[in-house]
């Protein structure tokens, strides 16, 4: 990809934040980050920039436990919307949860490619950026 990728994180970890960032910049990819602290500010983010497709996050990583709209939510709201979305967007659980129902939950999502448990390794992120052509 030539142009910087856009990566949306949404949890309310903030240290979380700061170490996924910090594990992406190690990748040496180009990019730029868009952080929310709960997928309530984030889908008001894409709701006002739903038009504007280089605003659109290109990967998101989503937690599935915060506060005001988890991780669960939000994907459901993002259903709602995602056919107005002009690219193709990768969005990525990440959880502290190892409770079967959850995996089990988001691998029937269309909308995840895929659920990483936390502490995300830096191979699962290198995965992530590994396999970037085949998803786009």
């Amino acid at each position: 990809m030539n142009t910087p990728l856009l990566i949306g994180i949404i949890d309310d970890d903030e240290i979380y934040q700061f170490t996924l960032t910090r594990i992406i910049s190690r990748y040496r990819i180009t990019y730029k980050t868009l952080s929310f602290l709960d997928g309530e500010k984030a889908m008001e983010y894409l709701t006002d920039n739903i038009l504007i497709e280089d605003n659109i996050p290109d990967v998101i990583f989503l937690d599935n436990n915060m506060p005001i709209m988890d991780g669960w939510q939000f994907i459901e709201e993002y259903e709602k919307m995602e056919s107005k979305i002009n690219k193709k967007v990768l969005i990525f659980m990440v959880s502290s949860s190892v409770d079967p129902k959850d995996i089990e939950r988001a691998n029937k999502t269309n909308q995840i490619s895929d659920y990483f448990i936390k502490p995300v390794s830096i191979e699962d992120i290198n995965g992530v950026f590994d396999n970037l052509e085949k998803f786009f």
